[in-house]
């Protein structure tokens, strides 16, 4: 196979030097050199600072900082960055994305299955004929949910993106992005996201539910990230949204929405010491989910793990998950929080949690509670201090409990984090994050 353009870094090394200077000063916030080190004029090749959260814990976070010449690889197709991460050999990697990389250019119709009709699929599934008690899980392969099944399949072949030990990805310029895939960093230690916007990924094929709920629901799959049972792994300097794609352009189909999202980032299934640093969460629904099951087979892999730090993030016109945490001790200080009328909660305090949200800003519109930040899933104490809401210093819990009585919640997570960098006060944080959040902000 002739050698492709991708994979011919060294040719071209001084060039993508050349072009990184702006990228350099986009990541100078969380770089080794922010914090009094020597870093490398490379961002490609930066590490996790000391003390940065969760993911500098033990080992530490390099990614593929340590990468010799011929797996330095710069990919423009989606074609391409599939192509690197599978690249053979056990080496650190580091993968530089120019432009946007767009995993469903061909569009929803490339998946499809044989055969397959939406407008079939309604005719037989709509509550009035099939009705609300009866999934449709039994449905044979050559009915409409068949067809739907076979065609999501193909969907999940084309989109999903293994991502190896030892790997940093990281965006080139101010508009590097991918487009419609999901990234799954399961299983492997060491990964560093750098520099990104991600495009949710959306689902051409979700599956109607008739026993979810009263009315019945649509589920939708993909996350633009999953962290899935991997370890030191840091997200920083990305923008994830639903681009062209919002939950209010969607129809409405047996009532319900026709949902086609999932979540923007989920750290799972034993997942541990992870940070993600200077991102924007914006416009989404179910947004970022901390453990994903109350159930205690999966809590068997969850305690003790799921250790993840939020710091200078934005998170713009989201409706919950911000995140929704089971089991793990997560912390969650000097983030900005900006909410619209579609609000329901930030913090969403589940099974076993230990949450400490600290030096937060909140800016919540005119008739929206404060009360509404903390959501009581499961009981687990919270810490919640040194917080501001349009401004002013609230106390979060006591503001809770006090207009929701019937959903107390307990003070005292029962840790002090430690693994923290420079620590701003609430109200500098909405200029802090405002300036410097998000893929392609200089700094």
């Amino acid at each position: 196979m002739n050698t492709p353009t991708w994979h011919a870094h060294a040719i071209r090394r001084a060039a993508v030097l050349a072009g990184c200077t702006a990228l350099v000063l986009t990541l100078t916030g969380t770089t080794a050199q922010a914090h009094g080190h020597s870093a490398p004029r490379d961002p490609a090749r930066q590490t996790l600072p000391a003390h940065d959260g969760w993911a500098a814990h033990g080992t530490g976070t390099s990614g593929g900082a340590a990468a010799d010449a011929a797996r330095v690889y710069t990919v423009r197709t989606w074609a391409q960055f599939r192509a690197a991460l599978a690249a053979g050999g056990t080496g650190p990697r580091i993968i530089k994305v120019k432009g946007t990389v767009d995993a469903v250019s061909e569009g929803c119709d490339a998946f499809a299955a044989p055969g397959y009709d939406f407008d079939a699929y309604l005719a037989k599934y709509a509550p009035g004929t099939w009705g609300l008690d009866t999934d449709l899980s039994a449905e044979p392969d050559d009915s409409p949910e068949g067809l739907r099944r076979a065609s999501a399949a193909r969907q999940d072949q084309a989109i999903k993106a293994n991502v190896p030990a030892d790997t940093t990805i990281i965006g080139i310029g101010r508009n590097a992005g991918i487009k419609g895939a999901s990234l799954q960093i399961k299983g492997v230690d060491n990964v560093i996201v750098r520099n990104l916007t991600f495009e949710s990924p959306v689902d051409c094929f979700p599956q109607w539910d008739p026993t979810d709920g009263d009315r019945g629901n649509w589920n939708s799959e993909y996350d633009s990230a999953v962290v899935y049972g991997s370890t030191h792994v840091w997200l920083d300097h990305n923008t994830f949204t639903d681009g062209e794609h919002p939950d209010s352009a969607a129809p409405v189909h047996f009532g319900m929405l026709y949902q086609r999202h999932d979540g923007q980032l989920d750290i799972v299934r034993g997942a541990d010491l992870v940070t993600a640093s200077w991102n924007v969460f914006r416009d989404h629904d179910k947004t970022i989910l901390i453990g994903n099951s109350d159930s205690e087979s999966t809590a068997v892999g969850d305690r003790g793990k799921l250790r993840t730090t939020f710091h200078h993030n934005l998170f713009e016109d989201l409706v919950e998950r911000a995140p929704r945490v089971r089991f793990g001790q997560v912390d969650v200080y000097d983030n900005h929080f900006v909410a619209d009328g579609s609000y329901a909660y930030s913090f969403g305090v589940g099974k076993e949690s230990a949450l400490v949200a600290e030096h937060n800003a909140f800016t919540l519109p005119a008739g929206v509670s404060p009360a509404k930040v903390l959501k009581k899933w499961s009981e687990a104490p919270v810490t919640a201090a040194h917080n501001r809401v349009n401004g002013r210093p609230v106390d979060l819990i006591a503001v809770h409990n006090a207009e929701l009585p019937a959903e107390t919640l307990r003070s005292g997570a029962g840790w002090t984090p430690v693994l923290r960098t420079a620590v701003h006060p609430a109200q500098a944080v909405p200029g802090i994050v405002g300036r410097g959040a998000g893929a392609g902000r200089p700094r």
